[in-house]
């Protein structure tokens, strides 16, 4: 009887017109012997080729029907179809004009976290905020707004794209119990954003309203430092319950984070309180605490304006390291977690979130 392995052999007699021959090209498929029935399918690179090969198709048929023992011979021809295109989704470009604000239908508030001035650590507090409240229950979703220094998807571990199955709706990312958007998982993490206001303005309407957020408690936007075009946009079109502003104790950054209050005043956007970070430094070695940044500094502005000072967070390795590694240090059970926790409870207690 005729196996598989003397098929294989006779089709290597049949070469083709540019070279090559079934088996050397690999074009067989689905090569079946059931006693002496014989079934097989020439897969050709693709369609037009295909057309051409049906002189081919009957040799092989041909041959095959010789060998000992083959009572019936069915051949198939197919080729390979265009590879499908993945639904085009471009981010970036001039807002689109809406009806109403912008906000996702499923999300019941909009937490905002600025600052005036980058490198205090907003970031890191909105990571941590996020996993803290999630952890206690919240349905908790995260935009990364910041869209020229994106750097959520490295502080949530996140090296996937977010799927487009229209290429206008955007399937989030989710780590870490929070639902995620970010432009850094759109680009490569060294690709810059060199986009002017009003494509800032578009990318921030799509990550808003295209985005399947589906159900949040809150959607705690990450805004970029200072008190530009984003800021402008979310807080003029959006129904932002509040914001939290984020300081380092040193001068310098008291004075920027100054003018992101008054911003936040001029756009009628409540200032929900202050988070002091980088407050103090305890040495890991004789255990001495270092106010590195100054001291009280954001505890005396909080109390000038009364507004809540929502916490006050050290310097921390852990903190630093944990972001880096892509697992927020909220999601632990340290002391920097505890804090975070903390946090999280005085935000749902207070009935904000």
């Amino acid at each position: 009887m005729t196996n598989s392995d003397a098929i294989r052999s006779a089709l290597k007699r049949l070469v083709l017109p540019d070279g090559g021959d079934l088996i050397s090209r690999d074009m067989i498929r689905a090569l079946s012997v059931d006693g002496g029935a014989v079934r097989f399918v020439i897969e050709a690179p693709n369609a037009d080729m295909a057309r051409q090969m049906e002189p081919l198709r009957q040799a092989a048929e041909r041959l095959v029907s010789e060998l000992p023992g083959v009572t019936n011979v069915q051949v198939a021809l197919t080729a390979h179809g265009p590879a499908p295109k993945p639904p085009s989704l471009k981010i970036g470009g001039h807002a689109q004009p809406q009806t109403g604000v912008m906000k996702p239908a499923g999300v019941k508030t909009v937490l905002a976290v600025g600052s005036g001035k980058g490198g205090v650590g907003k970031s890191t507090v909105s990571s941590n905020l996020a996993v803290a409240l999630a952890r206690a229950g919240k349905r908790v979703g995260l935009l990364d707004a910041d869209i020229h220094g994106p750097s959520q998807p490295r502080m949530f571990g996140l090296t996937k794209r977010p799927a487009s199955p229209d290429g206008k709706t955007i399937i989030p990312l989710r780590a870490h119990g929070v639902t995620v958007m970010s432009i850094g998982s759109m680009l490569a993490e060294d690709k810059a954003v060199v986009w002017r206001g009003p494509m800032l303005m578009g990318a921030l309407q799509q990550m808003m309203m295209q985005v399947d957020w589906g159900d949040l408690d809150v959607l705690i936007v990450d805004l970029p430092p200072g008190t530009g075009d984003v800021q402008l946009s979310l807080c003029q079109k959006s129904e932002v319950a509040g914001a939290i502003v984020v300081s380092t104790p040193q001068d310098v950054a008291l004075l920027d984070a100054r003018k992101a209050l008054d911003a936040f005043a001029t756009l009628k956007t409540p200032v929900l309180g202050l988070i002091e970070n980088m407050a103090v430094f305890t040495c890991p070695h004789c255990g001495k605490d270092s106010h590195i940044f100054g001291h009280g500094g954001v505890a005396a502005e909080a109390e000038k304006l009364g507004v809540p000072l929502l916490a006050q967070l050290p310097i921390d390795l852990e903190t630093r390291v944990a972001g880096d590694a892509g697992t927020p240090v909220a999601a632990g059970d340290g002391d920097m977690a505890r804090a975070y926790a903390q946090l999280a409870d005085r935000l749902i207690k207070g009935g904000i979130v």
